[in-house]
């Protein structure tokens, strides 16, 4: 793929060339012929022509970092490893001095 764009941009850097150089060519004309025959459609091409290559390091990053997280999260089927509830009324009356229970009025 790099053969043909190093090819292009050799063919297109001679039409500058040839263009700057003719008794009636200027060095705008040059570097006009440059960047819209050379630089702006071979960006393109090389833009295009990495997309399958971008979208497979994409999907290979995310499949890493989702083996990654399953990894070091443990699942959410296996019990807790402390020995308390996770919310207890105790520790919320003794924090705040509120009784766990409301009575009705």
């Amino acid at each position: 793929m790099y053969l043909i764009v190093i090819a292009w941009m050799y063919v297109v850097l001679m039409m500058s060339v040839a263009e700057a150089t003719h008794p009636t060519g200027t060095l705008l004309g040059a570097l006009v012929t440059f960047v819209l025959y050379g630089v702006g459609p071979v960006a393109l091409v090389v833009y295009l022509m990495g997309a399958p290559s971008r979208r497979k390091a994409i999907k290979a990053r995310e499949a890493a970092e989702a083996a990654q997280a399953t990894t070091l999260m443990p699942s959410s089927l296996e019990p807790d490893a402390g020995r308390h509830a996770a919310g207890g009324a105790q520790a919320v009356a003794a924090d705040t001095g509120i009784a766990p229970v409301r009575k009705e009025p």
